[in-house]
């Protein structure tokens, strides 16, 4: 290669690029008298790279174009280096994955990659996921529906690492996913909710400030029990002082890890279900920091220990995914236990406390089990017969009786079929295509290599975008607060009102999902009731006398777009119920998550939250104040990547949330790419716009599409005019009778076509529908609307089709429904 970029510059072009260059020999070639360098020198004056020449032949000291073309105009000779590289690149069937993606509409981005690695084994992690990536990006429009509980397909990986590994037979169903560790801690204690529970001092750092500070350890007939305390004490992890504190305190739960120079024997963990065992006690024990992804892990007595034995059933492995070697402080954890009925209850409490777990963590951590599987030679050898603890009938702490009615009377998403071809309009996601702008964005974030702090801080972004998209502003005492999802936020604020002893008051035709969360939560709640005259909407009328009934009010609205109606509240509308709230000295938590997807945003109008509230400044009540919080995955139509915000005014309500930090936040990856397009949406980019404008023309067609076909089948439809779901009453199948067949649970066999008669109601409609096509909806029971069921539209093409045809088969399987 001539070297007049200079030598440096050569040898990077080739190693951003994935090659493992070598030089192997050199010399320097007299530029000839007649090449005109000026237009080197101007690339100088305008940039700040330096091309590199050499005086005359013996030369060593490069001299940049300038000076060369200054020399050389005096009589003096230039020269250049002549080098001959070798070049090997490093894991080329995935580079050339990478590239043929990059050139597939990608060139802007292209820019971005680097595939220089001082370390091999870095090379070995980030290669391969990016190839990933760009596969599974090249290759579908959309990201799919995954179970609360985590993909089956990183469950299967975990369990196959397990499995080849360290030979312990686990499969998907004993692995539930989380965020992160601390929320898997968290939500476990929320589903037992013990009065005293013990927790390694090493994982306290994300609990609740309120159970660290309680100290209820006996009922003395004093304690209020409808506070339902629940009191966390800090504990050594070293395992005898552990035991210890456990035989003298008794708690019901036991939160540890266990300290490294004990970890490479079983002993410690044997001892540890043999206490907890003894006085009744559920285990949740942490491997985390014993956990190695290598093809050549170090020994672990735990799992030595499950590899021989069964997992008792009051103990559950808690495992956390931080020890990667390129993207610091991505996170997954997960839990194991060999209990259905535990499976089952954690995959329902992530569900409603968490949504579910970021797709793109679940994509980088299942390609490194999955490199690690693809190494390993399938396993021959017959199973291990494992022994099952012998278990004494002791008393043990079962779930928390508040948490079981909610998790059993919540209509959660049906996951309990293992039948594929289910067809979810039951579900706050998107499965409509990604623009390419967004493609572009999420591989860029993880193609780059030393991002700035400045490229991955999105709070000035998100204060332009709430400023423009809802007329709020934000000062230098305003909170920002950033994490993976909008529900895990309004958990924590739901959290914050429960320690304020408010009261949340839902108007009737809210999301199912955040009502149910508060349920499970203990929140004191209140129902606002609405109109169908009024589009189910607030109205200062029934406001007014709801909030002059309830202490300490916070007012939860759905806004601009509501879910599920899809329908809008327009400037006065909401300028209205901010008066109202006002009067009463009402918190108002406004959630954005649902909206900017208007079908008609220009006659719409949109709103100045800054006009409304300017107005209420001197007659509001000292304790009134307005919360924004939302999410960007459906405006972003991102799919796989969740980011969720919350910008908080209130100094004391600022003090009382971060008494609850046990909540995941988006990686700087997420950060990146939802700053880009953030941007873009501010610099009103064709590229991004257009593709959110066929979007939300797509989905405004499928919302006249439903509503026809809904009531050719007898529906009375409400209209929705924005967002991804719309409401339906079916007032033709009211009391009919419909026979469904008998599945396994309900006493029926595959072999049989047992049926059962049902008398249809606006409830156990969602059943019907469900057992008789396979199509899944929301009842009346999740919009909290009587009579009305939920449908969302952002499904892939195909699959609203089929939804279509489910809506109108299941017309003609109900005798006289027309």
């Amino acid at each position: 290669m001539g070297g007049r970029p200079g030598q440096a510059v050569c040898k990077r072009l080739f190693e951003r690029r994935g090659f493992c260059v070598n030089k192997i020999w050199q010399t320097k070639v007299i530029q000839a008298a007649d090449t005109d360098i000026s237009a080197l020198v101007e690339i100088e004056k305008n940039s700040p790279h330096r091309f590199e020449f050499f005086m005359g032949l013996s030369g060593d000291q490069p001299i940049c174009a300038r000076t060369a073309w200054a020399y050389g105009k005096a009589g003096g000779s230039i020269s250049h280096a002549l080098s001959v590289y070798s070049c090997q690149l490093r894991q080329p069937n995935q580079v050339k994955t990478i590239f043929e993606f990059l050139k597939n509409g990608f060139h802007d981005i292209s820019s971005s990659l680097d595939l220089y690695f001082e370390d091999d084994s870095v090379a070995d992690e980030k290669i391969p996921f990016l190839a990933y990536l760009a596969r599974i990006l090249k290759e579908n429009s959309f990201f799919p529906y995954e179970p609360p509980a985590g993909s089956k397909l990183f469950r299967n990986l975990i369990a196959g690492f397990m499995k080849t590994y360290h030979h312990v037979p686990l499969n998907a169903d004993n692995i539930v996913v989380f965020p992160s560790r601390a929320v898997a801690i968290e939500n476990a204690l929320r589903l037992f909710s013990p009065r005293l529970a013990v927790v390694d001092e090493h994982l306290t750092r994300h609990l609740p400030r309120p159970w660290l500070t309680s100290l209820v350890i006996e009922n003395t007939g004093n304690d209020n029990p409808s506070q339902d305390i629940l009191t966390v004490i800090e504990a050594p992890r070293q395992s005898d002082l552990m035991i210890e504190v456990i035989k003298k305190l008794k708690p019901q739960v036991v939160v540890t890890g266990i300290a490294h120079f004990e970890a490479v024997t079983s002993s410690a963990f044997e001892h540890l279900l043999s206490i907890t065992r003894e006085i009744g006690c559920r285990l949740f024990l942490d491997i985390s920091d014993n956990f190695e992804l290598s093809s050549l892990p170090g020994s672990s007595g735990v799992l030595k220990y499950l590899a021989g034995t069964r997992l008792p059933s009051h103990a559950a492995i808690i495992c956390g995914l931080v020890k990667n070697r390129v993207y610091s402080d991505l996170e997954a954890a997960f839990i194991i236990s060999e209990e259905e009925a535990i499976f089952k209850a954690l995959s329902k409490t992530v569900e409603l406390l968490e949504g579910i777990t970021a797709p793109i963590n679940q994509y980088y951590y299942g390609c490194l089990f999955h490199e690690l599987l693809s190494f390993q030679l399938a396993d021959r050898r017959p199973s291990v017969k494992r022994e099952s603890q012998k278990c004494d009938s002791v008393e043990m702490i079962g779930f928390a009786s508040s948490a079981i009615s909610v998790l059993n009377n919540s209509e959660l998403s049906i996951n309990e079929a293992e039948n594929t071809a289910l067809i979810h309009m039951d579900v706050d996601q998107s499965f409509l295509p990604i623009p390419s702008a967004v493609k572009a964005a999420i591989f860029e974030s993880f193609a780059r290599q030393n991002m700035a702090d400045s490229e991955i801080d999105v709070t000035s972004s998100i204060k332009h975008f709430i400023k423009r998209n809802y007329g709020f502003s934000t000062d230098s005492s305003t909170e920002f607060v950033f994490a993976d999802s909008s529900l895990a936020l309004f958990n924590k604020v739901v959290l914050c009102c429960i320690q304020e002893g408010g009261t949340l008051c839902f108007p009737a035709g809210s999301n199912g999902n955040y009502v149910s969360a508060a349920k499970f939560l203990k929140a004191n709640i209140a129902n606002i009731p609405t109109k169908c005259e009024d589009g189910f909407k607030l109205t200062e009328k029934i406001l007014s006398e709801v909030l002059n009934t309830v202490n300490k009010p916070w007012v939860y609205i759905s806004g601009p777009t509501v879910n599920p109606t899809g329908l809008l509240y327009n400037n006065k509308e909401i300028g209205n119920v901010l008066s109202t709230c006002a009067k009463f000295g009402a918190r108002v938590v406004i959630d954005t998550s649902f909206s900017g997807l208007e079908f008609d945003s220009e006659s719409w109008g949109g709103w100045d939250l800054d006009g409304s509230l300017s107005k209420l400044s001197c007659s509001a009540n000292p304790s009134f104040g307005v919360s924004l919080f939302g999410g960007l995955s459906l405006k972003m139509l991102t799919g796989a990547l969740k980011f969720g915000f919350l910008v908080l005014n209130q100094t004391p309500l600022v003090d009382t949330f971060h008494n609850f930090p046990g909540f995941s936040k988006p990686h700087s990856t997420v950060k990146y790419a939802i700053k880009k397009l953030l941007g873009l949406g501010e610099q009103k980019s064709g590229y991004f716009l257009d593709g959110v404008a066929e979007q939300i023309r797509n989905l405004r067609s499928r919302s006249k599409r439903l509503k026809e076909t809904l009531e050719n089948c007898g529906w009375d439809v409400l209209e929705s005019c924005a967002g991804v779901s719309m409401v339906a009453k079916p007032s033709a199948y009211l009391n009919k009778i419909v026979k469904l067949k008998k599945s396994p649970k309900d006493g029926g066999s595959t072999e049989n076509d047992a049926t059962y008669e049902v008398k249809l109601d606006d409830i156990n409609i969602r059943e019907a529908i469900f057992k008789s096509t396979g199509l899944c909806i929301n009842s009346s029971s999740w919009t909290g609307i009587p009579g009305y069921c939920r449908f969302t539209i952002a499904l892939e093409e195909s699959e609203f089709e089929r939804a279509l045809d489910c809506i109108i088969k299941f017309k003609e399987s109900v005798p006289g429904s027309l």
